[in-house]
């Protein structure tokens, strides 16, 4: 259970590598945002930072144009998969994506699916069945996994919809922070719920929505200030057996506030898994 880092592309990568580095981690995880170009020159680049500041890449994450986490109604209208205007385009990109990856070793894709709609027989759940399955047979062919992050569905919702695509290689990014944030449910039980899909996980850390307010948003905190229960999270980990990264997400405006933050949770983290 190596501690590692979620960290965002957009940058010279040997300048945000160094950074990620300095956190004290040798692990962690990218995310590519929609405007970031996946080309040659790009994968030369990161392959040379990664290789000269020994730093291993374990899962490459996709976000796309368009996407916007402001309220419970709007990511519902642009995130991920479920909108169908951006279906084409977002599939396109993921195939994309995994092709970069592979060509940088990195072994497993993810992104955020969307709200999957909860009845199975919903055009727009089976339209995004059949997309995650092309996805899935793509990543396979690149000797990849692809992972759907929790937190917009409760777990048996995620885990029906996990065995109707019936990919081996389609696993699961588990973030107990969004499974809170969004309200579908106690993040630890979640995890027995669904642990033997749980290929990469985040340590992140939040708070439940207000109360009374419909489709409302709960927010992020730092580690171990929030209602997850790092401690809860980190021994439910252990009993299912996860033997894989740890990677902290922090999500803030600041960017001194955001490495202050990870820095502190590396420490934290580390104290806990050893106890």
């Amino acid at each position: 259970m190596e501690v590692g880092v979620m960290f965002w592309a957009g940058r010279d990568p040997l300048e945000t590598v160094r950074e990620v580095r300095s956190l004290g981690v040798s692990h962690g995880q990218i995310l590519i945002p929609g405007d970031v170009a996946m080309d040659g020159a790009a994968i030369s680049d990161w392959r040379a930072a990664t290789e000269s500041e020994y730093f291993t890449l374990v899962t490459c994450f996709a976000a796309y144009d368009g996407e916007d986490y402001a309220d419970a109604p709007t990511i519902e209208r642009t995130v991920g998969f479920i909108p169908r205007d951006t279906r084409a385009a977002r599939e396109a990109r993921t195939i994309e994506l995994s092709d970069f990856a592979a060509a940088l070793g990195i072994p497993s894709i993810a992104c955020h699916v969307g709200f999957v709609p909860e009845h199975a027989g919903d055009p727009d759940r089976t339209a995004v069945r059949d997309m995650v399955r092309r996805i899935c047979d793509h990543a396979a062919a690149n000797g990849q996994t692809f992972a759907m992050e929790t937190g917009q569905e409760p777990a048996d919702v995620l885990l029906e919809f996990l065995r109707e695509v019936d990919r081996p290689n389609l696993k699961i990014n588990f973030d107990p922070a969004n499974m809170i944030m969004y309200g579908t449910g106690d993040p630890i039980e979640a995890l027995g719920v669904l642990g033997p899909h749980v290929i990469s996980v985040h340590a992140k850390d939040g708070v439940w929505p207000p109360a009374g307010v419909p489709r409302g948003l709960g927010s992020e905190r730092p580690l171990g200030q929030g209602d997850v229960g790092m401690e809860r999270f980190i021994a439910k980990l252990k009993s299912i057996g996860y033997d894989h990264p740890v990677n902290i997400e922090r999500e803030c405006h600041d960017p001194g506030e955001r490495l202050r933050d990870i820095r502190a949770g590396v420490q934290l983290l580390r104290a806990i898994i050893a106890s």
